[in-house]
């Protein structure tokens, strides 16, 4: 198993200096070239990797919990004339096609996460363009709430993917031209085929970016635009609480968190992923800063997070993941009354909104996920998401009835879906009248097997006598099936209703990237990404399909 980390710190960065004044923090992109997360691929004109994209990702989470008082977050460069060249085409040329893909998701799931900070966390983002911004800098100066660009007649920002490298942008970068930044179709058109982009004022009447600044007034034009988006905030926060490490005991296939298991199937190419309720009941108010990090909605919720990408890159082909939970659901219950009653703590915020990010990471995980309701299971409350989250559930019918589910107010809409709904709402598209009746019944009783699958909370609810062996049959059949069909029907079939920008995203990256990626005219021998660099053009077979 590989062994690296997605746990850093600020102190450990190699890439980033993360720098806070007041109400105004830094993220300085300082890419040290010679020190790539994969040996053999330098980081040139600050290019990323995952390494690079490890630090920004905890830089981000960082922010939110250790310096909530922040209001405006600057993105910008520390080398003259170079903001970001993007993601290192090198490493991507020479990675195989399962880490192309999972590194663009967890790329687009940081961008993300700079835009939930945004709408969320009241921490507004300026990516301040000091130099040339092409491809994936781009995007993530996308990302952000406003972009300014240095006016110095030569840097331009740029989506050169399609002319150059014969992909597509791989973290959303045309979904979020037209969408969010509203670009005409037309104009979008000539930028993402112009491989030197547009600059100045052209980028501004294009909307490419929001604002231009001469190098002479550059600093000056930062630090105004950055003040003005600060003062949109007027929420006050704090203080902060640091955020530990959560790395696991790793035990051959065995990762065992503080309240997360992994235990891993190589063979049978399947999982067991389990969370644990707390042991102790919710602290008051004044006492869950002291708790910190060890705080427990907070820190199983990273632990499963963690899990999460582990799985995406070291365990490629495991397909099958069985969602177990185990202890006390009153316990759980317990602790979502207390997220619920203290909403407008701060704290208590940016807790739901690192479990509904966590959520969303499961949703577009490329697994299959198979929710296990069995004796000493507790999936109540906010661990019920876990159970909808999965592509299907099979729950006890036990003759004690101690087998239980059990509805809280978290379920009710604090932790959205990427299209916004609720887990609840996208069960009931075709019955939404029910939703409010059912919060209302199982917020107040724990439903057995037979209710809970009359209700349409569970898949399938079986007895003692076959549920074992239906389990296995269907774990069995499932890890046989194509994955490649499976990628493709689960992004289908996980987000009904609505779209939004992020579903777009990903099912645009579910199918077309990954199409696109291991086509020819890519990734053969002759490709644009695989020449790219070299003195050898690129040869495209031209039938459009």
């Amino acid at each position: 198993m590989d062994s690296f980390s997605f746990c850093t710190h600020p102190s450990r960065y190699r890439h980033l200096r993360l720098e806070t004044d007041r109400d105004v923090a830094r993220i300085t992109l300082a890419v040290r070239e010679g020190e790539p997360f994969f040996p053999g691929h330098p980081l040139k004109l600050n290019s990323y990797d995952l390494g690079v994209d490890i630090e920004l990702a905890d830089a981000v989470q960082r922010l939110r919990f250790e310096h909530p008082e922040v209001k405006t977050v600057v993105i910008t460069s520390d080398r003259d004339r170079v903001f970001c060249a993007g993601a290192n085409i090198h490493m991507l040329a020479a990675s195989p096609h399962s880490f192309k893909v999972n590194f663009c998701k967890f790329t687009n799931e940081t961008r993300l996460a700079i835009e939930d900070a945004s709408k969320g966390s009241g921490q507004k983002y300026l990516a301040a363009i000091n130099g040339a911004c092409a491809g994936g800098g781009y995007e993530l100066a996308l990302a952000c709430d406003e972009i300014l660009l240095i006016d110095d007649g030569s840097s331009a920002v740029s989506l050169p993917e399609v002319p150059l490298l014969g992909v597509l942008p791989g973290t959303g970068g045309l979904t979020r031209l037209v969408d969010k930044r509203k670009v005409r179709r037309d104009l979008a058109d000539v930028f993402a085929t112009v491989a030197e982009g547009v600059r100045g004022k052209r980028a501004v009447e294009w909307n490419l970016v929001d604002a231009i600044a001469s190098k002479s007034k550059f600093a000056d034009a930062m630090a105004e635009r950055a003040r003005k988006l600060a003062e949109t905030v007027t929420v006050k926060k704090g203080p902060g609480i640091p955020l530990d490490d959560t790395v696991p005991v790793i035990e051959g296939d065995r990762l065992a968190y503080q309240h997360v298991t992994l235990d891993v199937d190589r063979a049978r190419r399947t999982a067991e992923l389990t969370i644990r309720a707390p042991e102790v009941p919710p602290p008051r108010l004044e006492g869950v800063t002291g708790q910190g990090a060890a705080f427990w909605p907070l820190r199983a919720w990273r632990e499963v997070d963690d899990a999460l990408l582990r799985l995406r890159f070291h365990f490629e082909e495991v397909g099958v993941i069985l969602v177990r939970t185990r202890g006390d659901g009153e316990r759980v219950l317990a602790y979502d009354r207390f997220l619920a009653t203290h909403s407008d703590h701060w704290l208590a915020s940016e807790v739901r909104l690192l479990m509904a990010r966590v959520l969303r990471r499961m949703d577009a995980t490329a697994r299959s996920f198979f929710a296990i309701v069995d004796e000493g299971s507790c999936f109540f409350g906010s661990l019920c998401e876990l159970l909808w989250a999965s592509d299907r559930s099979y729950m006890l019918e036990d003759p004690h009835k101690k087998v239980r589910v059990q509805l809280s107010a978290l379920n009710g809409g604090a932790l959205p879906m990427g299209h916004g709904l609720s887990r609840l709402a996208q069960r009931y598209l075709a019955a939404p009248v029910r939703i409010e009746e059912l919060l209302v019944r199982a917020s107040g009783e724990a439903l057995s097997a037979r209710d809970a699958e009359h209700a349409g909370l569970v898949t399938i609810a079986m007895d003692e006598i076959d549920f074992s062996d239906e389990v296995r049959v269907a774990v069995e059949e499932r890890a046989s099936l194509s994955p490649d069909a499976l990628t493709g029907m689960e992004a289908n079939l996980r987000f009904a209703g609505p779209e939004s920008t992020a579903t777009k995203i990903f099912g645009r990256l579910s199918a077309w990237q990954n199409w696109i990626f291991v086509r020819d005219n890519a990734t053969g021998d002759s490709g644009a990404l695989t020449v790219y660099g070299g003195p050898e053009r690129a040869r495209f077979q031209w039938a459009r399909t």
